[in-house]
């Protein structure tokens, strides 16, 4: 049986805006048609930042919830 616990709601809010802010970024930057080689490692900086970040969002949502036998 699974039971509920109260997440750190405003932590994993916070990273979801962090997230939201990385992925406006890096839109913002794909909508150039050509990516000079300091805009490419923006790029590649930015996927990193996102990816850490959903991985951060994932930990505290599984840390929400625990088994009980």
């Amino acid at each position: 049986m699974e039971t509920f616990i109260s997440p750190d709601s405003e932590a994993i809010r916070r990273l979801e805006e962090q997230h939201h802010h990385y992925s406006e970024k890096l839109e913002s930057l794909l909508q150039k048609p050509y990516l000079s080689a300091e805009e490419q490692l923006e790029e590649v900086r930015l996927k990193k930042l996102k990816l850490s970040v959903k991985d951060q969002i994932e930990a505290l949502r599984n840390g929400m919830y625990h088994h009980v036998a």
